[in-house]
């Protein structure tokens, strides 16, 4: 997948886990929260990867927990003064 597709996939993908954020999510140009949303997109595909083939339970939970750091990385990066009052 094309890195702007995949930060695309993954800024929408975190707008449904984090619909108290979507809006901002949504709006958001700042180059580290399009990185963030990269990132997020990357570990989610890993994840989904490693679960299908059943390879190793204790790497998909520790894809499950970069997802969560991501998330709290994302939510963080939303509610940062100078992030909010950016537009694009």
């Amino acid at each position: 997948m094309a890195r702007s597709n995949r930060r695309e996939a993954g800024r929408r993908r975190l707008a449904m886990r984090l619909p108290h954020m979507r809006t901002l999510i949504m709006a958001a140009c700042d180059p580290l929260q399009l990185e963030l949303f990269d990132a997020y997109q990357m570990a989610v595909e890993a994840r989904d990867d490693v679960r299908r083939r059943r390879f190793n339970p204790n790497l998909v939970r520790e894809y499950d927990e970069t997802c969560l750091v991501i998330e709290r990385h994302v939510i963080r990066a939303m509610q940062e003064p100078s992030y909010a009052q950016r537009t694009c």
